[in-house]
């Protein structure tokens, strides 16, 4: 990580859950810096209100939007205040342009934050004195079929899952990679994930936890009956095919993110690619993710010594033996 300059004027686009009023504190406390460091801060205007600044009352003054399509345009990154969905809202606000996301964390467990909220005055000057890196992490392209024509096309971070719409029904489906059926299952539906996502629908269902450096995706069945639905994982370059076949009493539902959603009607096929565009996500550490596990878990670790501790026991052993 380096230090980096920029001759001109920064940008920086700051979100938050204005509804709660820690996520409200926080924000304006980025706001109050970043513009004391004479950095340009962009608020949606809504939240702006929510907030209670006033464009004048800073300086550089502050600039509003409406627009989320356009809102990170010309800015250096996002600053992100609340938990894993809004940060999952950022990415759809920045998708188009390929812009940082940094998130600080307000919710529970924020696999994707990168800060604590305690974390703020060091947060602060990270980004003051450019002190971060970006990571570029894969994403779906998410495309949904009905007799033949392209009826909904949207991305994914997380995952995308396709879903029976009524519970006392079982949904039907014929699971495709590579252009080659795979298996057809009766399930509660299937799971489709990133390494990213691999911590979150795809941990809950029982699906493997991915390194964020390992390409992959994977493939989880919901409740499904039958004797093959073990959770899978393969090549980034597949496309994954779901056919929600014709034969269904009910209709399936296409959930992205758990965000967006579409009702798919028997027959409906959804096909599931690596996405065009990454998600850049900024870090300002370089801990390993075997660290971020353990912490956002709270996973035992008691007891571990690390193999540099075991070789000097070994070594101590050794020297008192030669006595």
């Amino acid at each position: 990580m380096s230090d980096r300059t920029d001759p001109v004027t920064r940008r920086v686009l700051v979100l938050a859950h204005t509804g709660r009023v820690e996520a409200r504190d926080v924000a304006r406390a980025f706001v109050k810096e970043l513009s004391g460091n004479g950095i340009v801060v962009r608020l949606m205007r809504e939240e702006a209100a929510d907030l209670g600044v006033a464009a004048g009352d800073y300086d550089p003054p502050l600039e509003f939007t409406d627009s989320e399509s356009d809102a990170s345009r010309g800015c250096e990154l996002t600053v992100v205040i609340g938990g894993d969905g809004s940060i999952l809202r950022a990415a759809e606000v920045t998708h188009s342009r390929l812009t940082p996301v940094l998130g600080v964390n307000l919710g529970h467990v924020g696999f994707l934050a990168e800060a604590e909220h305690e974390d703020v005055a060091a947060t602060i000057e990270a980004i003051v004195r450019q002190r971060y890196s970006t990571e570029d992490r894969l994403t779906l392209d998410v495309r949904a079929y009905h007799d033949g024509r392209l009826v909904y096309s949207t991305f994914a971070v997380n995952e995308a899952s396709v879903e029976k719409a009524a519970r006392e029904r079982m949904l039907e489906v014929v699971v495709e990679v590579d252009d080659r059926p795979l298996s057809r299952w009766g399930c509660d539906g299937v799971v489709l994930a990133t390494p990213t996502g691999s911590t979150a629908y795809n941990f809950s269902a029982g699906g493997p936890i991915v390194w964020p450096q390992v390409e992959a995706l994977c493939i989880v069945p919901l409740s499904a009956h039958a004797l093959f639905a073990r959770p899978m994982v393969v090549a980034p370059s597949s496309v994954i095919a779901v056919e929600v076949l014709a034969g269904n009493q009910g209709a399936g539902v296409l959930w992205c993110d758990g965000r967006r959603s579409v009702d798919l009607p028997p027959g409906a096929r959804i096909e599931i690619r690596r996405g065009e565009r990454p998600v850049r996500l900024v870090r300002l550490h370089e801990a390993p993710f075997t660290d971020r596990l353990v912490a956002k878990f709270g996973l035992t670790v008691e007891g571990w010594r690390g193999a540099a501790e075991q070789r000097r026991a070994a070594r101590t052993t050794e020297e008192g033996d030669s006595r």
